[in-house]
């Protein structure tokens, strides 16, 4: 058995969820669908779930909301009409877009059922389509499919003891389609994970179920070694492995959700990005463990909008509890950290510029400042990293070297470096003005004319 999760630009019209039919009954082992919210027409489009949260906005402003409301509706009408379809499913969905205005606004959880339900919308039409078409299939809401999650509005996690709940859906002889993007706290409130969180969906279906495969359908033919936008044609990457993606994901690949590779990778399942355009095309294929062997890095990812916490004190090294003092700052204003480069006299924190407003950042160095008596402590910002990924880094001497020298003939300056002991990568920290230049002088240091 297979799941497979298309995206929003693979379900946006359609002729896309046709395509999507297709790829679907061709390939009956293909049992579990998951589903975004249509997604982008072209590049002036909006997408359904940028629709609800303006909706939503609305809403809450005690604003004009019908303009909203058609919008939405229409978006699925047009779909509904284009497929020739003639069931009731969209007076239904019309029905559920117009009562998210008879929410609750004091409820947690009224923004995450107004965003959710782009993906539960489009699953009922998904499901009523194929069944007119004659591939016989189920709605498969995810309180029924067992994604009990933890009570974190944008921000769930799903429950541990969920899995043995979603195996059940094994038993189930239909094509099932479920919607991507949430679940249900155990009180039964709608919870969605973090945005693009489909692909989480996807992955939890994929263990819960014990997948022989997992497929991520998207609109392009696998994961490039750079971002296509950045680097002209830059190579395919046929395998990775779990931990690769997982670092690549992070720096800056939007391809696949970074958080969409655990729940994959604990069960086991392989996983390969596909081209609903270009179904044919292999992908590239993620493992536990890849078969090839031989290049010290196989991608290059990065990310801005990074600051740096600098710390300096002399004789910190002797300050037993420093460390500490200084996470315990950040946790009690709840700011999250990235990474923490450190000398014998001094620390940084790397954190993301939107954890940290002007209200906390006054508060988090008066707090340290309270508390370490620092010879200096600063905050900077407009920070990008540069991440080098491949886990066969650590057989090949020099892999630092090179990249740094790459950025020197570019008179680029590195601000900061780190790499873990996992030796899976090496971050380089460089301002932003400087990143696109950094990851193509990089990129041409390791790839330039050849393969992976």
């Amino acid at each position: 058995m297979k799941v497979a999760k298309f995206g929003g630009s693979s379900l946006a019209s359609a002729v896309q969820i046709k395509k999507v039919f297709n790829i679907v009954k061709n390939d009956p082992s293909r049992k579990f669908i998951v589903v975004s919210a249509p997604g982008k027409r072209n590049a002036s489009d909006t997408k359904v779930t940028d629709a609800l949260i303006a909706y939503y906005t609305a809403y809450k402003n005690n604003e004009a909301i019908k303009p909203q409301q058609d919008w939405i509706i229409q978006r699925y009408r047009e779909i509904y009409e284009e497929l020739e379809m003639q069931g009731a499913v969209l007076d239904e969905i019309a029905k559920n877009i117009r009562n998210l205005a008879t929410l609750a606004l004091d409820n947690k959880f009224t923004y995450d059922t107004f965003l959710a339900a782009g993906e539960n919308n489009n699953a009922k039409l998904i499901a009523e389509y194929f069944n007119e078409n004659g591939l016989e299939s189920r709605y498969v809401h995810p309180a029924d499919a067992g994604i009990v999650v933890s009570a974190d509005p944008s921000n769930a996690r799903l429950l541990t003891n969920s899995y043995s709940q979603i195996n059940y859906l094994t038993e189930l002889p239909e094509t099932l389609i479920i919607p991507g993007f949430f679940g249900v706290t155990t009180a039964g409130e709608v919870c969605t994970f973090s945005r693009g969180g489909s692909d989480i969906t996807g992955s939890i279906i994929a263990a819960g179920v014990k997948a022989e495969l997992y497929e991520n359908f998207t609109d392009v033919n696998g994961i490039f070694s750079a971002h296509p936008g950045i680097v002209k044609n830059p190579l395919p990457i046929k395998e990775l492995t779990y931990r690769e993606m997982r670092e690549l994901a992070y720096s800056g690949f939007s391809v696949l959700h970074d958080e969409a590779l655990v729940p994959a990778f604990h069960a086991h399942v392989p996983l390969v990005i596909k081209n609903t355009n270009n179904p044919e095309h292999p992908g590239t294929s993620i493992v536990v463990k890849r078969e090839t062997k031989g290049a010290p890095v196989v991608g290059i990812a990065s990310s801005s909008g990074f600051a740096s916490l600098y710390i300096s004190k002399y004789l910190m090294n002797r300050e037993v509890g420093f460390g500490r003092k200084v996470l315990s700052a950040l946790e009690n204003l709840g700011i999250r950290f990235e990474h923490m480069p450190t000398g014998i006299d001094d620390m940084s924190i790397i954190v993301r510029s939107r954890y940290l407003n002007q209200q906390l950042e006054k508060a988090l160095i008066a707090s340290l400042t309270e508390s370490l008596h620092p010879d200096e402590v600063k905050i900077e910002r407009n920070f990008s990293i540069i991440m080098l990924v491949g886990e066969d880094m650590k057989e090949h001497v020099g892999v630092t070297a090179r990249a740094a020298a790459s950025l020197a003939k570019k008179h680029i300056n590195i601000e900061m470096l780190s790499q873990g002991s996992s030796e899976v990568s090496v971050m380089f920290i460089v301002k932003e003005k400087d990143e696109q230049e950094a990851l193509r002088a990089i990129y041409d240091e390791f790839f330039g004319e050849k393969m992976i």
